[in-house]
């Protein structure tokens, strides 16, 4: 291999492989890290009382949000994304997932649809709920950010910064590794941004605080920062489609999320606080949502 001043991005996107075009990946494993670590959180919030649910009505709501993140997820990819015009014409795309687009923002829709319905099931605030589930989505993106790394796509944009990645995929097949320009590993910076940092700052906003007093006041604060270390990761990171207004799709996205997240903060604050504060769902009666 010719010489490089940069790491040549050379990871397999299967765990292991039974043919060429079957095996387990990264990305499927990433989904299902994602969803068990949401469990072993949710359980800790039982544990110190915390949740608005029990454990069992956790899980259950657990396989209705996996549920809103993929079937949003790509829906969400194929209409923001891949072009709505593409997929009429192309209908079956819609189910080849190996084929690659998931979309956070699809996925967002997803989960809100799914938390109306979890609401309404075990009659429980919607802000409530969002503010308790916002502390279970980081994990996910964490590590769904770095299967995209080990995938070798969502690159970023060219660098010459000394832990820059030259990721063979952004070129034409047959360009010689020399000829390849090196990218920032923007996976990585939003791994760190919207999975690590978010999680724990959402995790003690939620155990240590009095936030929760106020729903729909961490929920809002979690679409806020998410939204924001998203812009801010988009400016290292290629475009994966055509632009809007002259930004990219994600940082256009990101901007609804925020004012979204503002308008819920400032009506957790207009609404007061609650007496007693997220009680747990074992000991709570219905109340009006």
């Amino acid at each position: 291999m010719e010489q490089t001043t940069h790491w040549v991005h050379n990871l397999d996107p299967m765990l292991f492989r039974i043919n060429d075009q079957l095996g387990v990946g990264w990305y499927g494993l990433s989904y299902i890290a994602g969803f068990y670590a949401a469990l072993a959180i949710h359980y800790l919030y039982v544990k110190r009382q915390r949740s608005v649910l029990t454990a069992a009505q956790g899980e259950t709501a657990l396989y209705a949000i996996i549920l809103g993140i993929i079937a949003g997820a790509r829906i969400g990819y194929v209409v923001l994304y891949y072009g709505l015009d593409r997929a009429v014409a192309d209908p079956l795309f819609l189910f080849r997932v190996w084929e690659g687009g998931m979309s956070f923002h699809g996925g967002l829709i997803g989960v809100v649809l799914a938390f109306t319905w979890i609401s309404w099931h075990y009659k429980v605030r919607f802000r409530q709920l969002a503010d308790m589930v916002a502390g279970l989505v980081p994990p996910g993106l964490f590590f769904g950010r770095c299967a995209n790394f080990i995938n070798g796509e969502l690159w970023g944009k060219p660098s010459d910064v000394p832990w820059a990645v030259i990721f063979p995929r952004s070129a034409p097949p047959g360009t010689p590794v020399t000829e390849i320009v090196a990218r920032h590993p923007s996976q990585l910076y939003e791994a760190t941004l919207e999975g690590l940092v978010l999680f724990t700052y959402l995790q003690w906003r939620y155990l240590y605080t009095d936030a929760r007093k106020y729903p729909g006041r961490i929920g809002s604060e979690m679409l806020i920062l998410y939204a924001c270390a998203r812009i801010f990761c988009e400016f290292f990171r290629e475009p994966d489609a055509s632009l809007i207004l002259g930004i990219s799709r994600g940082m256009f996205y990101s901007l609804f999320m925020i004012v979204a997240g503002v308008l819920i903060w400032w009506r957790s604050s207009v609404d007061g606080p609650l007496d007693p504060p997220n009680p747990n769902a074992q000991e709570q009666s219905p109340q009006k949502r």
